[in-house]
């Protein structure tokens, strides 16, 4: 990735963000994908017409392909596994041609199944009545309705909103007080680990950036919550998103940054609506902008909408998106911290973990600390699909049993052989392994599996296990960057060695050939998209072997 094209994409700044004009451009002309469009996004900012292309290529929604599009079908893992998408892919050709019905992944509605977006709006489970008068009068219920249940007493991340004034004043303390090595001392003894699936310590990442030279600094949220399955991060921007925001503001007057970022994916339309009315709020109310509260701390925030690009949840993708390149995964080190967003130190953080600061603010970092185990401390969200019988949000400590999880959600409503948890990434854990779990980082990585962003996609006995590893390959090798041959190359290969064997039965895939397949994806992807999806299919091939053995040479 060009550090040239890096400065140059500074020169406009985060205001004049040629990212933004792709998205904008797409939504009034259907592509962004356009020669005149393309030279004069480019010519703007210094870019050469390739560059700009090459970028706007790779979105779905910017693409040529998207133009003409109507109505998009969510292709997520868990609309896979509700069963939902043949049956809403033939009632919609009764309202549209086949070339204006797109695919969308993942639409955040795993709760319900059944889930399109219609003229910038979410829908899900609904009925044939229902979907024709939603095309006839542009009406429809598009409300977005699951359990959200806490298990801590009292609840914290799902704790109701008191008001800005309640709520904020724990940040006014802080930054009147001005004693950053105190908020230091309070974050190492949190022992937060960052909820986006790495669990990366957040004191090192802050402390890192806070340390690092340079005037500028920036603060972004990673909002593109794009694993099938997870809708943890939307609940939070659209039912708790001043959580997030306090959270950005407190690592932006930390580390002596000006700007926060949230980049918040194309396929949640109300999460977008929704910050940016609160971020009005907080303009109104005097805690955004120059000199907020007499303090000297200046910071603004603003939303960028993303445009259909899975691999913009990896931090350096998403940066290289911010910057209006193609966004592809960029080696490391320098970090992010370091050398981060148009090459400027960058705290990157993912909406859950920013929403965790209110209540270290609040409790202390020891206080804190007393919720989960002592090396996964506090709370955490998990998100269940609809093959629970009360589908949502679940709120519980870090170390909590995911039994007793599944037991709040009323356990399943339908037969299910396993769970994938944590994303197209994330382990397949059979469920005679659900027992053995616990909330923790520790616990799924000892067992062999990912605990990850923690939503929860249930496997039904009626889907062959071959058919969800062909899934998993498909969605690994349609979202890659592209950067590094291990991923482009193997996921494809994957795919392709799993279909042939679904096609003809008398190919028996070589099971050596897909051992060294997943071995050399694992070790040498550049990323986790590529090094994390042997996981499951290697779950998949060790606790489902009679089911699959049929597939493979004996």
């Amino acid at each position: 990735m060009s550090k040239n094209l890096s400065a140059l994409s500074f020169r406009k700044g985060v205001e004049k963000n040629v990212f933004e004009r792709m998205v904008e451009a797409a939504e009034k002309h259907g592509t962004a994908e356009k020669n005149d469009l393309v030279h004069s996004m480019g010519q703007d900012h210094l870019f050469g017409d390739a560059l700009t292309l090459g970028a706007v290529s790779f979105y779905d929604f910017l693409k040529k392909e998207n133009e003409g599009k109507k109505v998009f079908v969510c292709n997520g893992s868990a609309c896979l596994c509700a069963g939902t998408q043949d049956k809403l892919h033939h009632s919609l050709e009764t309202h549209f041609k086949k070339d204006e019905i797109g695919h969308i992944c993942c639409l955040g509605r795993c709760h319900e199944g059944g889930a399109f977006q219609y003229q910038g709006k979410n829908y899900s489970g609904q009925t044939d009545s229902a979907l024709g008068d939603l095309f006839k009068t542009g009406q429809g219920d598009h409300i977005d309705r699951y359990a959200v249940v806490s298990h801590l007493q009292p609840a914290q991340l799902t704790a109701e909103f008191p008001g800005i004034e309640t709520y904020y004043e724990p940040f006014k303390k802080l930054i009147t007080a001005g004693d950053r090595d105190a908020l230091a001392t309070e974050l190492k003894d949190s022992g937060l680990r960052g909820r986006g699936g790495a669990g990366f310590p957040l004191h090192f990442k802050w402390s890192s950036c806070r340390a690092a030279e340079g005037k500028v600094k920036y603060i972004v949220c990673n909002a593109d919550e794009g694993d099938p399955g997870a809708y943890i991060d939307k609940y939070l921007m659209e039912q708790r998103p001043h959580s997030v925001l306090l959270g950005m503001m407190v690592a932006g007057w930390f580390a002596g940054a000006e700007t926060g970022i949230l980049y918040i994916r194309a396929e949640y339309p109300d999460s977008v609506t929704i910050v940016n009315e609160a971020i009005e709020d907080l303009r109104a109310a005097g805690l955004l902008g120059q000199d907020i509260l007499g303090t000297g701390f200046n910071f603004t925030l603003k939303s960028i909408k993303g445009a259909g690009a899975y691999i913009c949840g990896e931090e350096t993708a998403l940066l290289a998106s911010l910057e209006g390149q193609r966004p592809e995964v960029r080696t490391r080190p320098p970090f992010p911290t370091i050398e981060g967003l148009f090459r400027k130190p960058t705290i990157v953080n993912n909406v859950e973990t920013f929403a965790n600061l209110y209540a270290i603010l609040t409790m202390g970092g020891k206080g804190y600390a007393q919720v989960g185990t002592p090396q996964s401390t506090g709370p955490k969200l998990l998100s269940l699909d609809s093959h629970f019988v009360k589908p949502g949000i679940y709120e519980v400590a870090m170390g909590t049993p995911l039994q007793t999880v599944f037991d709040l959600a009323g356990g399943f409503k339908t037969a299910i052989k396993a769970v994938q948890i944590g994303g197209p990434l994330g382990g397949i854990v059979p469920l005679s392994h659900v027992s053995q779990l616990t909330v923790d980082f520790e616990s799924f990585k000892k067992a062999g599996f990912l605990l990850g962003h923690a939503g929860v996609v249930s496997i039904p006995e009626s889907l062959p296990m071959i058919e969800y590893i062909q899934h998993l390959f498909q969605f690994t090798s349609d979202e890659s960057c592209g950067k590094c041959f291990p991923c482009r190359l193997g996921s494809t290969r994957g795919k392709e060695l799993i279909a042939k064997a679904r096609d003809d039965s008398s190919y028996k895939i070589d099971r050596e050939l897909i051992t060294d397949l997943l071995d050399t994806m694992e070790q040498t992807s550049l990323c986790a998209l590529g090094g994390g999806v042997p996981l499951p299919i290697k779950n998949a091939l060790q606790h489902f072997d009679e089911e699959l053995k049929g597939y493979f040479q004996a």
